[in-house]
């Protein structure tokens, strides 16, 4: 899991909507999904868009093609700042309307994506998540760590200069958020050479990786970057970061913020480096994002958000911090131990 780039609409406007379900139907099209299943996407995507006009007057519209252990999937976000879904229990069932439609809208975007997901508040808004594989076969499994990304370009650019990446390694599991400086293919080569080195890094500690990962990206304009390493056997998180990548570990709502060292990787680094240790405790969730988001943010103003999927966890925190102005990326991690 290591390129979740994301294609963004803002929709302010009923004209983009068959654009925008042309382009993705086209997308699936391409790469093999069958009729059904395509007929099946257009109308998940057509309830999102039609939806969000409706009930909010605008929002963003988020969406990637992706292959995991499952195989090849699509993947849409729809996010808007509207006055947010009354009943969400009743809206969700099939033939449930409020504006004197069908009432297909919510119900059928359950029903015909292999996950979803929905949070939403009175004047807040809405956040839809949608993923369909190609393969109906495929079920959704609970695992130890459950993650979830959203990463969008800078505008203007087709290449994403922040880089994530996650592995097992030694008794759990690491995680890595680089932001290249900059943006743009510059950005992003130093992004993908960071990610390279942690892929092949055999080390376990978070300050050995950051090292090797230094002296793999001196080739490159440099980049911020925070390791973080979960031991299951011994119950402990380890993390080390050098630059500007916001790293909270929340226990229920109350979160441990990470504190990087100055310096730029590939570049600078301090001389001495130490992994930060805190304890590994149940229903934790590790939050990590570039400074494309605003760090000022307080998931208490989210009340029950860390109930739900990570996927909806990190589309919550673009919504309401993305600065857009730089490439902007957050991974959510939610440990079930």
């Amino acid at each position: 899991m290591d390129d979740a780039v994301f294609v963004n609409y803002k929709i302010d406007d009923r004209s983009y909507v068959s654009y925008i379900k042309r382009e993705i139907h086209n997308l699936v099209t391409g790469i093999g999904f069958s009729p059904k299943k395509v007929g099946e996407v257009d109308i998940v995507i057509s309830e999102l868009t039609s939806n969000l006009i409706k009930f909010a007057d605008e929002g963003e519209l988020l969406y990637r093609l992706g292959n995991d252990d499952g195989g090849d999937f699509l993947e849409v976000f729809c996010l808007d700042n509207g006055k947010g879904i009354k009943d969400l229990s009743k809206m969700l069932l099939d033939g449930m309307s409020s504006s004197d439609t069908l009432g297909q809208g919510l119900g059928a975007i359950k029903r015909l994506s292999h996950s979803s997901s929905i949070y939403t508040l009175p004047g807040w808004g809405t956040v839809m998540h949608s993923r369909i594989y190609i393969d109906d076969t495929v079920e959704r499994r609970q695992t130890t760590v459950e993650t979830g990304v959203v990463q969008v370009c800078c505008p203007g650019e087709t290449v994403c200069g922040d880089g994530f990446s996650t592995k097992k390694i030694g008794n759990g599991m690491q995680f890595l958020m680089g932001d290249g400086l900059g943006h743009g293919i510059n950005a992003h080569e130093a992004a993908l050479a960071a990610i390279k080195a942690f892929k092949s890094c055999r080390e376990v500690s978070p300050t050995a990786v950051i090292r090797h990962i230094h002296e793999n990206v001196k080739k490159t304009r440099g980049l911020v970057a925070t390791v973080a390493y979960l031991d299951y056997t011994a119950k402990k998180w380890h993390m080390c970061g050098v630059g500007n990548i916001s790293t909270v570990l929340f226990t229920g709502l109350y979160g441990k913020t990470h504190t990087p060292y100055n310096g730029i990787v590939g570049m600078n680094i301090p001389r001495t480096l130490t992994d930060t240790v805190l304890d590994l405790e149940k229903y934790q969730t590790l939050i990590m994002h570039s400074d494309g988001l605003r760090s000022r943010w307080n998931l208490a103003n989210l009340p029950g958000i860390l109930k739900h999927d990570p996927n909806v966890i990190a589309a919550a925190l673009y919504k309401d911090n993305a600065r857009f102005n730089d490439d902007m990326s957050v991974l959510a991690a939610k440990i079930n131990i």
